[in-house]
């Protein structure tokens, strides 16, 4: 709903772009606050205000804050930001299920195609050589970074993963140039993994973070001057807040990531490939208890 009142903005008339302006500044206060003191806030009179709701195609001001306060929202503090305390079971199963599905989908229009491409070459280069590759995160992206170094090292390639903080600088003191590691983070502002990204980048390793916009992580992998060419940002951003949510979207996002990673870095490793893995996958049913008819 925000996004499409933004998007509306140049087409409104001042006075109007005024009210969406207000709306935008702070949606929950524009929800709670009555006409007089909204067309008050936005310079405007209260007719306006009610044109201005009519114009981005809501009933009326009643009908526009009603579907405002739903979209903006911040469901329970600590938990999740789509559920209330009163849902059902059966509200909980398709609040969270849209959630994600509505992040997955969203993240599929702002991936970016090339930071991808990089990403992939700099690993499957890194891969066919023989160079490390390394994951790094911690806390919930530690437990992501482990979920990478297993999608990997079926490729057969040196992949490892490390989530203890001294662990990741003695790790990223041994890089070299030619080596890879993926630094996961929700914030992008762990000390630690900043840290570790710093030594990484010092010995010519190249760098690829998976963090959201902005965050201190990512303008490290943006770069800039000499050696900026191995820094290489994956951004992934949703509405979470990492400050008051437990890491849920933003986990399934950095997993996507991984899969994307994994199926085109296998697609370009050598052809002896896909053997290794049919083996593997041959190897693995003596694990498994037989179906019995």
């Amino acid at each position: 709903m925000l996004d499409r009142i933004r998007a509306s903005i140049p087409a409104l008339p001042p006075a109007e772009q005024r009210v969406a302006k207000l709306v935008l500044a702070d949606p929950r206060s524009f929800a709670s606050l009555p006409v007089t003191e909204l067309a008050e806030r936005s310079h405007v009179s209260k007719p306006t205000v009610v044109r201005f709701c009519r114009s981005v195609g809501y009933d009326g001001l009643t009908d526009f804050k009603r579907k405002l306060a739903g979209s903006v929202n911040e469901g329970v503090p600590f938990v999740h930001r789509a559920v209330d305390e009163d849902d059902k079971s059966g509200d909980i199963i398709v609040k969270v299920i849209d959630n994600a599905v509505s992040a997955l989908l969203r993240y599929r229009n702002d991936a970016t195609n090339h930071a991808f491409e990089r990403a992939i070459t700099a690993l499957a280069e890194a891969g066919t050589a023989g160079r490390r590759i390394e994951f790094y995160g911690v806390g919930n992206s530690g437990i992501v970074a482990l979920d990478a170094e297993h999608k990997f090292f079926r490729l057969g390639v040196t992949a490892v993963a490390c989530s203890d903080a001294h662990v990741q600088v003695m790790s990223a003191t041994m890089l070299k140039p030619g080596d890879c590691v993926v630094i996961f983070s929700n914030s992008g502002r762990s000390r630690d993994l900043l840290d570790a990204a710093e030594i990484a980048r010092k010995k010519g390793a190249t760098l690829i973070v998976v963090t959201a916009s902005g965050s201190p992580l990512a303008l490290m992998g943006q770069g800039s001057g000499p050696g900026s060419a191995n820094q290489i940002l994956l951004a992934v951003d949703h509405p979470e807040d990492y400050d008051r949510y437990s890491p849920m979207v933003s986990r399934l996002l950095h997993l996507i990531v991984i899969d994307i990673l994994t199926t085109a870095v296998a697609l370009r490793l050598p052809g002896e490939l896909r053997p290794m893995l049919q083996e593997i996958k041959k190897n693995l049913r003596a694990k498994r208890y037989l179906v019995q008819e």
